[in-house]
């Protein structure tokens, strides 16, 4: 059994037309965890649903491995209306992550049924499982959503910005939730998030994605490729500085100059 789960090799990422990201390369292994930053429009969002297969990507290679199309893959898109107003009870939330593994129909198998109440439980959301979904404070409402991605897949789970619009304290407990699943039910984790400190406290490895390249890494790589390029600025900023200054001097003096002569 392999442990890559996702391989891109130079994937280009188009949306409505437009190219979003070019040359993009990384995998991701099995317990992994990499956060996917970049500035807007940089194609993040767009790569995972390259993953599940909802977009093809314009270019390269992305390849994903057997396991993940038997398995499935667990996914929590941008918070939507939609979502908030979805009318049903947190548990009928959560089991409809399993429909994948499903063939009963609006019957839900045993197996179905114990799992959701296993990640309920795992993520503090049991204790209202009856109430309806829409009646939920945001931070519980992603918790929820989250248990149902793991009903869907334990091997992988795709977050998309899944603290935005959290208050501080509702941001913490899910973050707190996605590296318990890490770390203690070894699922692979990929988390697009425009908080860069979040992706050096949290993850194992960070894809900085920008308009025409892109950096992939450890976070310790990450870190010193900031450092390097913040050198490289500076340097280019004393640089850019000390030539205005010698323009200047050079302009004041060519006057004396010719008045001594």
């Amino acid at each position: 059994m392999t442990d890559t789960l996702i391989t891109a090799e130079r994937v280009t990422l188009a949306f409505d037309g437009h190219t979003a990201a070019e040359n993009v390369n990384f995998t991701l292994g099995r317990g992994d965890y990499l956060c996917v930053i970049g500035e807007n429009g940089s194609g993040k969002s767009t790569l995972l649903r390259a993953v599940t297969g909802e977009v093809k990507p314009a270019g390269g290679k992305l390849t994903l491995a057997p396991a993940l199309r038997k398995q499935g893959i667990g996914y929590l898109p941008q918070q939507s209306k939609i979502q908030r107003d979805f009318p049903a009870s947190v548990r009928e939330v959560v089991v409809s992550g399993c429909v994948r593994r499903d063939s009963f129909g609006l019957f839900w198998k045993r197996e179905s049924r114990e799992r959701a109440e296993d990640y309920m439980k795992l993520l503090r959301v049991d204790g209202f499982a009856d109430k309806s979904f829409g009646e939920l404070s945001g931070g519980q409402r992603q918790r929820v959503l989250l248990a149902r991605a793991m009903c869907a897949s334990d091997t992988l789970i795709l977050l998309d910005e899944p603290v935005n619009g959290l208050d501080p304290e509702a941001a913490h407990e899910m973050y707190h939730a996605v590296r318990m699943l890490n770390e203690e039910r070894g699922c692979a984790v990929m988390m697009v998030s425009h908080d860069v400190s979040c992706a050096l406290r949290e993850a194992k490895h960070v894809l900085s994605m920008c308009r025409g390249h892109s950096f992939y890494g450890t976070v310790d790589q990450y870190a010193a490729h900031e450092r390097s390029d913040e050198e490289i600025d500076e340097h280019r900023h004393q640089h850019d500085h000390r030539g205005h200054g010698h323009s200047h001097n050079s302009h004041d003096h060519n006057p004396n100059k010719e008045g001594k002569e």
